[in-house]
């Protein structure tokens, strides 16, 4: 049950609490890519028994189902109290991706404000900022004067599971392959020592859909819900 990538990403992650039944699994964690998330996955009736009997009462309703889409739609129409609030994509690869020669590499301390820039810039609305909770590390790609041109941040990994994040390319840059440049770079760093590497993306996000899959990642759709005001 535990193999559904998305739920294990969110049990390995610090502070996790795991609750599991023969057709059922949830996983509770607090400010996971900048949300409270309940990660849930298996049979739907069963998924919705084990919410109402022991995890709804016992967490605070800051808490968001996220699983597959099916599953989480599901689940909703059997909760009056939870409504489907997006539907998204996980993509994810378990082996190492083409990578191009690059000029990729990991930034400095001194550099992160130069990453902030940039998403301040490029994409105002990342999960992943420069020293938030669980993002840890960022990788760029410069100009050749010098100037950072995209990055991406290794964030809210885990020992099994890395997770890339705040993919985001200078707007004069677009169209040079340097977002896949990174991607590539982190990707190929993260899966060293772990079976998998993962990401969130939009559906709208149709560019980097087709970065991703170029590369070689994977997509499951997965829906997320919260409790209604209702």
């Amino acid at each position: 049950m535990i193999d559904f990538p998305v739920v294990r990403w969110a049990a390995g992650q610090p502070g996790a609490t795991i609750w599991e039944r023969p057709d059922a699994i949830a996983v509770a964690c607090a400010n996971l890519s900048r949300r409270d998330r309940l990660a849930i996955h298996g049979e739907p009736d069963a998924v919705v028994r084990l919410l109402t009997d022991e995890v709804l009462p016992n967490i605070e309703k800051t808490f968001r189902p996220i699983g597959d889409e099916e599953v989480i739609v599901a689940v909703a129409e059997r909760i009056p109290a939870l409504e489907v609030a997006g539907k998204f994509g996980w993509m994810d690869v378990t082996a190492p991706v083409p990578a191009a020669k690059t000029g990729a590499t990991w930034l400095h301390a001194d550099e992160l404000p130069q990453v902030t820039a940039l998403l301040d810039e490029a994409f105002p609305d990342s999960y992943a900022k420069p020293r938030d909770p669980g993002v840890k590390r960022w990788a760029g790609v410069r100009g050749d004067d010098g100037t950072l041109l995209a990055v991406a941040a290794d964030a809210w990994s885990t020992a099994e599971i890395g997770l890339l994040a705040g993919v985001a390319t200078r707007a004069e840059a677009r169209g040079r392959g340097l977002a896949r440049q990174v991607c590539a770079f982190v990707t190929n760093e993260l899966l060293a020592g772990r079976g998998r590497v993962g990401l969130i993306v939009d559906y709208w996000n149709v560019g980097a859909l087709n970065t991703y899959a170029k590369l070689g990642f994977a997509l499951t759709r997965i829906a997320a819900a919260r409790v209604s005001e209702s």
